[in-house]
């Protein structure tokens, strides 16, 4: 589960172009390439955005 600081520091890491990130509980994870933390960042995105699905709920009496 990512955290809106995760995808801080991950932006932050695409932005100044270091493969290492280290997270605000202490780890620290080196990615393999900047595209693997665009994709780790949208993962992230997806991980904590609200669902989107609208729930519908029908009485019944």
């Amino acid at each position: 589960m990512f955290t809106a600081e995760d995808i801080a520091a991950l932006k932050l890491a695409l932005a100044t172009g270091v493969s290492e990130v280290r997270y605000a509980d202490g780890r620290q994870v080196k990615y393999r390439s900047l595209d693997e933390i665009r994709q780790v960042i949208l993962m992230a995105q997806a991980d904590i955005a609200p669902s989107t699905e609208s729930r519908s709920f029908v009485a019944e009496f």
